[in-house]
């Protein structure tokens, strides 16, 4: 309560739900802040989740990102189902029953008799969501499509258990997550998704209809050309799927899932270097795009410099075994880890090489989310995405 009081009073800061919550819970004699924060012997949750799945060279994991707040939003999502239940077990229908939310008001409505009981168990969603974004290719927080959309993840998985391991259900969770990444579902006005996909995704693993989510997610192919920002979740998107497939470090060969786990410090690069680009006059806009960038070491990308990419890749095969009876067929493997054409490459063929790797990267997202991706079809609509300074067009589907 003092907490509470000083903000108010000194900093000028709005109070969140969490420091509400704590100042209510605090009348039935719960504190709050102890399971979020820890005390001097104990961790508290917001340490644990910051440490789940971390990489021995990194001071925080993929779950880091979770704030208080996301926790108690993903326990009122079981609240309020099961008050909908109750509702429905009544005799109410339609516009009688209680919305399933994860609003602002039904977190400062959730009572403490359902913190505490769902309390653990939405704590181990969140562990498995950990799990589940690691096999996904996203082993740094910095590197997660939508924070947004990681407590609809764990609220689903919390609800699934173990039935969440099975390979079908698996496949659907997989499908949901990926079209609400390329789709670009989670930017913003989140909270309603974020409690129907709760209920819809469980409802479909159990052989319900195909989620709102899944149904809505429109994916363009020209989207690929306008990804060029960081901060775009489906530029995330693509970078993760990479790691999934192994893509291999051009010079050593390490797959990446390996390198970023021994932080050799793997960032994504220009395929065709930017100063070559120049050079030929290429646009920005062009070579910029996320079909021109894959990941790539920060000792090799010094290799590669900003020479031609037959310049660049004869400087790498200088650096393998001399013992290597075929050299050239060993960095072609390497490059076709990354869904790039080595003959394309070795002859600086940039709009070949292009048009190619956007047709490769589309197949890898259509495998992705279950679903066509839209080709050749007009743009229609500006939207805006996690970023923004990108403008972006994914044609009638405003997210």
């Amino acid at each position: 309560m003092c907490v509470v009081f000083e903000k108010v009073n000194t900093g000028g800061k709005p109070l969140d739900a969490f420091e509400l919550i704590t100042a209510m819970y605090a009348a039935d004699g719960h504190e709050l802040r102890k399971d979020w924060f820890g005390t001097e012997s104990s961790d508290g949750r917001k340490d644990r989740f910051r440490n789940a799945l971390r990489l021995p060279s990194s001071p925080e994991g993929v779950l880091s990102g979770v704030g208080s707040t996301d926790f108690i939003q993903a326990i009122s999502l079981f609240h309020t189902r099961d008050v909908r239940k109750a509702a429905a077990d009544a005799g109410k229908t339609g516009k009688d029953l209680p919305k399933v939310s994860a609003t602002r008001q039904s977190l400062l409505d959730l009572p403490l008799a359902a913190y505490l009981q769902y309390q653990d168990r939405v704590e181990r969603g969140f562990m498995e969501a950990a799990k589940f974004l690691v096999r996904s290719g996203i082993y740094r927080v910095k590197d997660l499509p939508y924070q947004s959309q990681v407590a609809p993840l764990a609220a689903i998985l919390a609800e699934l258990g173990k039935e969440a391991d099975s390979p079908a259900a698996a496949e659907k969770i997989r499908q949901w997550y990926w079209n609400g990444v390329f789709g670009e579902l989670y930017g913003s006005s989140t909270e309603t998704r974020i409690a129907r996909d709760f209920i819809e995704v469980v409802a479909w693993v159990h052989g319900g209809p195909i989620p709102t989510t899944v149904h809505e997610a429109t994916v363009r192919a020209d989207r690929l050309e306008t990804m060029r920002m960081r901060l775009s979740a489906a530029y995330k998107g693509v970078n993760a799927l990479l790691t999934c497939k192994r893509a291999q470090d051009f010079r050593t060969g390490q797959e990446f899932s390996q390198t970023i786990f021994f932080d050799d410090n793997v960032d994504i690069h220009h395929i065709f270097p930017k100063d070559w680009c120049k050079k030929q006059g290429i646009p920005a806009t062009v070579y910029d795009s996320i079909i021109n960038k894959t990941p790539i070491s920060a000792r090799t990308n010094r290799i590669i410099g900003g020479v031609a990419p037959s310049s660049y890749l004869a400087k790498l095969k200088a650096e393998f075994s001399t013992e290597w009876a075929d050299p050239d067929s060993v960095l072609d493997a390497r490059l076709r880890t990354h869904l790039i054409d080595p003959e394309l490459l070795r002859a600086d063929r940039f709009e070949d090489f292009m048009s190619a790797r956007q047709a490769s990267l589309v197949s890898m997202i259509e495998e992705a989310i279950g679903k066509p991706v839209i080709v050749d079809q007009p743009a229609e609509t500006e939207v805006i995405d996690e970023d923004p300074e990108e403008i972006q067009f994914l044609g009638s589907e405003a997210i």
